[in-house]
């Protein structure tokens, strides 16, 4: 597990925060915690699950453990594991286990993106899928706490759902990747 900042991929983790999640509008909670640093960024070299899981349990008692003015949310890339899309979605199964078994249900939960990311009954170049898709695959974890205060001050939560999928659907997966590229900003 490492801190590296300068690692290629918390690079384009940062990049797709910055201009796909944040500039885009998909989280309209995410600049608040990113611009007053407050979200870690995790670099796993897990290459098995069983690693992947332990680093998960770290860092989920690490966020448990910390104050929220310090780190109030963390997203842990793990490049060399689970880079296929449904061995990714059964390893959630592990993750909700787990968040139970640290007795961590309704402190914490873990968010999901994947490069293949694809919700359940769409086709894999569906633009909706475009909201959950990150450059490597990541676990993102939240503060219920935090997530409830951001939702209650939110005048209609809902609506952020339906507005992503817009944006996605007028962006396209296309765009989005554009967006991602290392050489400049979509044109």
């Amino acid at each position: 597990m490492h801190d590296h900042d300068d690692a290629p991929e918390l690079a384009a983790t940062r990049r797709w925060l910055e201009r796909a999640v944040i500039g885009l509008n998909l989280c309209p909670f995410a600049k608040a915690v990113y611009v007053k640093q407050q979200v870690r960024f995790v670099l796993s070299d897990a290459e098995l699950e069983d690693d992947l899981l332990e680093e998960l349990a770290e860092e989920l008692l690490r966020l448990r453990d910390t104050p929220a003015e310090e780190i109030d949310t963390t997203l842990l890339v793990h490049p060399r594991v689970l880079g296929d899309f449904l061995e990714y979605n059964d390893f959630l199964d592990r993750v909700d286990a787990l968040i139970e078994a640290l007795d961590l249900d309704g402190v914490l939960q873990v968010a999901s993106f994947h490069p293949q990311y694809q919700f359940a009954d769409t086709d894999p170049d569906d633009p909706g899928n475009g909201t959950n898709r990150a450059p490597w695959p990541t676990l993102h974890l939240l503060r219920e706490d935090s997530l409830d205060r951001a939702v209650a001050a939110y005048p209609d939560p809902d609506a952020i759902v339906q507005r992503n999928l817009e944006t996605m659907e007028k962006l396209g997966l296309d765009g989005l990747r554009r967006l991602l590229e290392d050489d400049g900003r979509a044109s």
